[in-house]
């Protein structure tokens, strides 16, 4: 039977029937000095079982708070919790050709997020293209295409506006949350290293910044293969870029067997486009809808793997006042093939 911690009034009576041991003595007694003694004695005691059961739920990870899962993830993990990261790609400027671009140069979003660029660059026919980095971590330090960034200081030779490049500016992540660290960590504890086995190339694209999802095709390729498709559920867009591919490659190169043959590739997008009739066909029930599908979609999706039409019909009915629904497409099972991943599209509301 698991203990149970004691009530104050408990400890209080406790503490009276302690006093009241002594002949004569009357603990319960108002404002009498037995009674406050009586009262004190209990609370100091509560507050002794109430720092013990906090240190109860620190010694497992499962339900250790933050100082402590980074404790545990310093152990077990390789470089514990994910730092947030900057965001980097390139930036076109224009000016005069010749004008140097140096190193250190200072660029700024209208937000006030700064980027200082990574190595010397030179106009030519009237544009550079110049590689930088956010000056700041986190996921907001990410841009798409086109979006504009000024100098901080004027540079003779170039206008005062730059564009970013056609990738964008990618790869800033947020610090790894709490929940993240800890899922990671139980996996790690649960599934221990196996000398390169599936679990462990899961395990080694999600030690990188970003990745959220991985999933292992051993042979995939041919003998002594293994090919590793991640995704960012995080980002803007969950397929990574070439450069976020390249990270994680780099990474399970520097750690799995030497004589595996490892390819770490994107997964292919395959959108999921539905067409429901709901019923009571309001906002909020829509929203509650796509929700749902959504998250079976995040939870059920993998490579090449099959999302079941009733488990679709099952996330319609289990939004938030959803009454009936006539699901008319997807009308089977939802297929992708061999490095395609499913992804939530749209919804035709019929």
């Amino acid at each position: 039977m698991a203990y149970q911690r004691p009530e104050l009034m408990d400890l209080r009576d406790a503490a009276y029937a302690a006093i009241e041991a002594i002949p004569g003595a009357d603990a319960r007694l108002r404002f009498a000095v037995l009674n406050a003694l009586a009262v004190m004695t209990a609370g100091a005691a509560d507050g002794l079982y109430g720092y013990q059961e906090w240190i109860s739920k620190q010694i497992l990870p499962d339900r250790a708070e933050k100082e402590f899962l980074d404790r545990y993830a310093s152990l077990w993990l390789s470089g514990g919790r994910k730092q947030a990261t900057g965001g980097a790609g390139l930036v076109t400027v224009s000016g005069t050709d010749g004008t140097v671009v140096p190193a250190g140069t200072l660029f700024i979003r209208s937000d006030g997020v700064q980027y200082a660029s990574q190595a010397d660059a030179t106009v030519a026919t009237g544009t550079a293209s110049v590689s930088v980095l956010a000056t700041t971590a986190g996921l907001s330090t990410n841009a798409v295409m086109g979006q504009s960034l000024t100098l901080v200081t004027p540079v003779p030779g170039l206008q005062s506006t730059a564009a970013v490049g056609v990738a964008g500016l990618t790869t800033g992540t947020d610090v790894e949350s709490d929940d993240d660290l800890r899922a990671r960590l139980l996996q790690r504890l649960q599934q221990p290293p196996d000398g390169g086995s599936a679990a462990d190339y899961v395990q080694w694209a999600l030690s990188v910044a970003g990745v959220t999802r991985a999933w292992v095709a051993p042979l995939e390729l041919g003998p002594n293969t293994v090919v590793v498709r991640f995704v960012r559920d995080d980002d803007a867009s969950i397929i990574p870029d070439a450069a976020e591919v390249a990270a994680v490659q780099a990474y399970i190169d520097s750690v799995r067997p030497v004589t595996a043959e490892v390819t770490v590739v994107a997964p292919v997008a395959m959108a999921v486009n539905f067409q429901i009739q709901l019923t009571p066909n309001t906002v909020a029930v829509r929203a509650a809808v796509e929700a749902e599908l959504r998250d079976l979609i995040t939870r059920e999706a993998i490579p090449g793997g099959t999302i079941l039409l009733s488990h679709i019909n099952e996330a319609i009915s289990l939004a938030a006042g959803e009454t009936d629904h006539v699901l008319t497409s997807p009308s089977a099972n939802v297929a992708a093939p061999v490095g395609q991943l499913a992804v939530f599209g749209s919804i035709t509301w019929m």
